[in-house]
């Protein structure tokens, strides 16, 4: 018997009240909807979806899989994490010296200038609390502020979308999607070449991936970035980092469950049979380090400190989530990643039991 038999059966059971159409159903479709008008519409691309799927990869190896697990599908803000990986690998190329440094020292004119978005450092914009104000993308930040997100503890303290009074940057944890693209934004300037082309060739092919990938922006956005001493002006289409309002990453459970793999073996993989560092361990670690506005937070991760969100997890997971059920739990008391799409993330914390339960041999009542 699969001793994750239990928790592959619950997660097939409990399916995300999405549609698998959104072309055929765009009121069953996505987060966008909660928006104030004008907001409310998708910007950008989406596609029909598959069914619940998910892996379990532990020491390395695929332990059980179900569903589609080869299937590209949207996966919402686990994208953000990713977001965080390519910052980190621009700090190992020397492109992002200083995490804790201002965005305006090196990256002027893209939004960063005014006097109150000067101090913004790329570690604010990577814990959300950057507190960033303007437009990006089209988008008013403005549209996210008082956002309320399940794992957040705290009571909402407006209605989504009005302006709430901001502080200095560091002062205040947000949720706030346009914020984000704020950073993709500022990450595309770093980088000077297509972010999805970055990700997958310096991440996801070294991890072994190879079902397809996409990383679609908004329609219409480009970027003009301006000449260098060393390369001409270019013309990008900039990609958002998320699918709220349409666009992001489409990848596999498999493929994830490899970027996981990354995260658990603190930014290391094996390359042509040897072991090698993509990503720096002591940025891996600031990703997994809880902050004090926000302890369940850390560098565009969740976390689990004391075991408090998920007691059935350890206290040391690391989680990338994304609406419509998209959860990729790294569990380093089992040397394993856990994967499951599409599933109510209202029944989460029992899929974790259940998995929980199959490593340590016992059966539920």
């Amino acid at each position: 018997m699969n001793p994750f038999e239990e928790a592959v059966a619950y997660a097939l059971a409990h399916e995300v009240d999405w549609t698998r159409d959104p072309l055929a159903e765009p009121a069953r479709w996505g987060i966008h909807l909660a928006d104030p008008a004008p907001w409310n519409r998708l910007l950008g691309p989406v596609h029909a979806r598959g069914g619940v799927s998910g892996v379990i990869l532990q020491a390395g190896q695929v332990r059980c899989a179900w569903g589609e697990p080869h299937r590209a599908d949207l996966t919402f803000s686990v994208a953000k994490t990713y977001l965080a990986l390519l910052a980190g690998l621009a700090h190992a190329r020397g492109l992002l010296p200083d995490p804790d440094a201002p965005v305006s020292a090196t990256l002027p004119g893209i939004g960063f200038d005014s006097t109150h978005n000067r101090g913004i450092t790329w570690a604010h914009l990577l814990s959300q609390t950057s507190e960033w104000e303007g437009t990006c993308f089209g988008v008013p930040e403005t549209v996210d502020r008082y956002r309320t997100v399940a794992l957040d503890p705290r009571p909402a303290a407006g209605r989504k979308g009005d302006a709430r009074p901001l502080g200095p940057p560091g002062s205040h944890w947000e949720y706030n999607d346009v914020r984000i693209n704020q950073l993709s934004l500022a990450l595309q300037h770093l980088w000077r070449q297509p972010l999805p082309e970055v990700f997958e060739q310096e991440i996801l092919r070294p991890l072994g991936a190879r079902d397809a990938f996409a990383w679609r922006g908004y329609d219409g956005v480009i970027v003009d970035l301006p000449a260098t001493a060393t390369e001409p002006a270019q013309r990008i289409a900039c990609t958002p980092g998320g699918s709220h309002w349409g666009g992001g990453v489409s990848i596999s459970a498999h493929d994830q469950a490899l970027v996981g793999q990354l995260l658990l073996r603190q930014g290391r993989a094996t390359i042509d049979g040897r072991e090698q560092a993509l990503i720096p361990a002591e940025w891996i670690a600031r990703m997994a380090t809880p902050q004090p506005l926000a302890p369940f937070y850390g560098w565009l991760t969740w976390l689990n400190p004391g075991r408090r969100q998920f007691p059935a997890a350890s206290a040391d997971s690391v989680l990338m989530m994304g609406a419509g059920g998209h959860f990729v739990w790294v569990e380093p008391a089992h040397d394993a990643v856990v994967v499951v799409r599409w599933l109510d993330a209202a029944c989460f914390g029992g899929f974790v039991e259940r998995v929980a339960a199959g490593w340590s041999g016992t059966v539920r009542a």
